[in-house]
């Protein structure tokens, strides 16, 4: 009489395999295939950071290009060029991208303190775009005709623009979570009020305003200055909370999006109860 061999026990409904022995799915070559890993994001990253050095060079360019511009000119002071905002926002906004780039280049996320300087910066180069288009439309109103060279494209359209591009794509892969804070306004106003001071009394001692409406003779004396003044800073206040408004949007329904795939992609590799 034959003895019928033991069966192997059957596997505990709930166990599972260890992590350890959990192979991914094999691709069509028979290797297994790799899980999502970091990768993606830090190919992001290295993008955006040669995006932002490549924008350095192209506001160097621009800021070279204008100044040489202006040497054709007998009336032309070195002075005068660098007391222009659209001028030192330029200078700043290279510091600004040069650092943000190396960043993104070493590290997975901006710093907090570097995310509110891009805003500010971003910001600085609106504003100066707006002012500078208002200026050019106001004059082609009164039949005044202002030469827009290529260099000042760049300065005030070109590269605001891009800059913008940049700064929106961020809010939109950056892993940080926590929203831009509204006290990023405060940060905003510093310099170019301490801007317009210098240049109202830099103006008063030497004769000459970058702008027409911080000059008295033409706004009609201090109280069309104060007017032109806090219209300017309001200016400011206004297109910094439109950024960090944006911001914080973007930011919330991106962190929404990662997080609702992240849950999929968890729910879809947890191995089954009777593994």
């Amino acid at each position: 009489m034959h003895r019928r061999a033991p069966e192997p026990p059957a596997p505990a409904r709930g166990r599972q395999t260890p992590a350890a022995t959990q192979r991914a799915p094999a691709d069509a070559g028979g290797q297994p295939a790799e899980r999502p890993t970091a990768e993606r994001p830090r190919r992001l990253r290295i993008a955006l950071g040669g995006y932002r050095l490549a924008l350095a060079g192209l506001e160097l360019l621009a800021l070279f290009g204008n100044f040489n511009y202006v040497l054709g000119f007998s009336s032309f002071a070195t002075n005068n060029f660098f007391s222009y905002f659209t001028i030192q926002s330029a200078m700043i906004a290279v510091v600004v991208l040069i650092t943000g780039g190396i960043t993104a280049l070493l590290r997975p996320r901006d710093p907090h303190w570097l995310s509110i300087m891009r805003t500010v910066t971003m910001c600085y180069l609106l504003v100066s775009g707006i002012v500078f288009a208002v200026i050019v439309a106001q004059a082609s109103s009164h039949a005044y005709r202002i030469e827009v060279p290529w260099s000042d494209t760049l300065l005030h359209f070109v590269v605001p623009v891009l800059a913008l591009l940049g700064w929106f794509v961020d809010a939109v892969i950056s892993p940080r979570s926590d929203p831009m804070p509204w006290s990023t306004l405060g940060w905003v106003l510093p310099f170019p009020t301490l801007w317009l001071v210098f240049t109202l009394v830099r103006g008063a001692d030497v004769g000459w305003y970058p702008y027409f409406f911080l000059d008295p003779a033409q706004v009609g004396g201090p109280l069309g200055i104060a007017f032109y003044c806090l219209l300017v800073l309001g200016i400011f206040l206004g297109v910094s909370a439109l950024l960090v408004a944006v911001s914080r949007k973007v930011t919330a329904r991106a962190t929404s999006l990662r997080e609702r795939l992240l849950r999929e992609n968890t729910a879809q590799e947890k191995p089954a109860p009777w593994q």
